[in-house]
């Protein structure tokens, strides 16, 4: 999956990096590293815990033998003392096709494919959500709403009965809640191909008995799905520990991360999905904040914390969820 690399967007990468199994971090040869997105990308794999990385350096082409050189020292002073210190740097054009060879042999040795544990019970993360259903269909006719995702753990399987959580939001007696839903998986895509069950690694597509219009343009993107009873409870109000960066990401000057304060908005990237909402409460190593989109994880579960700077989310540090 390619993860945007504007800033702004950060929101969309670290919701990605979720369901990832290794990275490439990509620096230009003919730009000075670090760029600040490159720098905020690197802490984002950090905070997620992603240590499988290659550094690719491309636009080679572009470039004489000394820049490049001085590009790769550059890169290697950018990430002495973090988990990229040892990772392996390789230069290519992907214009020209030079060296993708290398840079493949580098995926494969570097980011095998993972074991993964299949006895757990399954756990899906929802990264798309839509209709397939053309304009115009005959009620006889329409299929039910399609899930895409990656399955973390566990296997599912064609007829299985899942839960969807958070859920569709509803409007009741004035106040917004969000409801479970449950439903059924009555076939699975592995790109164009039909299979009877699916095993974490790779994105796939569930096709269930869902309304379509619940799940209509991304509508459920950022849920999680599994065996009914069997997922993560649904938060509201989190209490969180936060490990804040020196600097703040994503800005050419430097500025200083300045403790969170009570009142103030944040955006929080939980699993697969972002949240925002507002502290309510600080506490001895903790603040508490109540969320606009509730979400669903584990206690001890890490998530990323971003500011508004600005016009602007920022990356200021990590945060694990407490009792």
């Amino acid at each position: 999956m390619d993860a945007p690399g504007h800033e702004t967007l950060m929101a969309t990468m670290l919701s990605g990096a979720a369901i990832m199994d290794g990275a490439l971090l990509l620096v230009a040869a003919n730009e000075p590293c670090p760029q600040p997105q490159t720098k905020e990308h690197l802490i984002a794999l950090e905070i997620v815990g992603l240590k499988k990385i290659i550094i690719v350096q491309n636009k080679i082409d572009l470039v004489s033998k000394e820049d490049a050189l001085k590009n790769y020292k550059e890169i290697k002073e950018f990430t002495k003392g973090t988990i990229a210190e040892n990772a392996p740097i390789i230069p290519i054009s992907a214009l020209h096709n030079v060296n993708i060879d290398s840079l493949i042999e580098a995926i494969e040795t570097m980011i095998p494919t993972p074991k993964q544990d299949t006895e757990k019970d399954p756990l899906m993360y929802i990264v798309r959500s839509f209709d397939i259903n053309k304009p115009g269909s005959e009620i006889k006719n329409i299929l039910g709403g399609v899930l895409g995702g990656s399955i973390k753990q566990g296997i599912l399987k064609i007829h299985d009965k899942i839960e969807i959580k958070p859920g569709r939001k509803i409007e009741h007696k004035g106040e917004t809640k969000y409801i479970s839903i449950e439903t059924e998986i009555i076939g699975i895509k592995a790109g164009n191909m039909s299979i009877t069950e699916a095993h974490p690694g790779g994105s796939i597509g569930l096709l269930t008995k869902l309304d379509p219009s619940l799940i209509k343009a991304d509508t459920l993107a950022g849920n999680i799905l599994g065996l009914p009873g069997k997922l993560p409870q649904t938060w509201n109000e989190l209490n969180i520990e936060p490990h804040l960066l020196e600097k703040v990401v994503g800005l050419k000057e430097e500025t200083k991360v300045d403790p969170i304060k009570k009142g103030e908005p944040l955006m929080l990237i939980v699993n697969s999905t972002a949240t925002s909402g507002a502290v309510i409460e600080l506490r001895k190593n903790l603040f508490h904040i109540r969320l606009k989109r509730p979400v669903c994880a584990d206690i001890n579960s890490k998530l990323a914390i971003s500011r508004l700077i600005g016009t602007r989310w920022r990356l200021i540090g990590y945060g694990i969820i407490k009792k």
